[in-house]
């Protein structure tokens, strides 16, 4: 990439979001994956739109889950939209708040959690 796309952008297609996300937008959909976990493993990735380092974080947790064969559900939160639902899965899964985090979910229970650099499909 030369210097001024670097500065001005390009007309390169942006990627598009993994498929492999299932959106966190409410109470309901919380519970949909702490559900779903009574099945599958369920792996919660909250995500602060605000932080540089979230996105980067994330952005290396998707290439991780694009090459992996675990079978896991996934879902994304945007903890800066649904602050509300953040603090409920803090207070319902006795995980203490961080961002960016991933949780694990086993049997409608909080098995593993991480935050920052240590987030990885490894430790799911």
């Amino acid at each position: 990439m030369s210097f001024f796309n670097k500065i001005f952008g390009n007309d390169e297609p942006q990627n598009l979001a993994p498929t492999f996300w299932n959106k966190i937008e409410s109470d309901q959909d919380l519970q949909n994956a702490i559900d779903q976990s009574f099945e599958k493993k369920v792996v919660i990735f909250k995500h602060s739109t605000r932080c540089h380092i979230s996105k980067t974080v994330l952005r290396n947790f998707e290439k991780e889950v694009a090459v992996s064969e675990k079978e896991v559900v996934y879902y994304f939160l945007d903890l800066i939209s649904y602050r509300p639902i953040s603090n409920k899965i803090a207070d319902d899964l006795g995980v203490t708040h961080q961002s960016p985090q991933m949780i694990v979910l086993e049997n409608g229970k909080a098995v593993k959690n991480a935050s920052h650099q240590s987030i990885s499909v490894n430790l799911i």
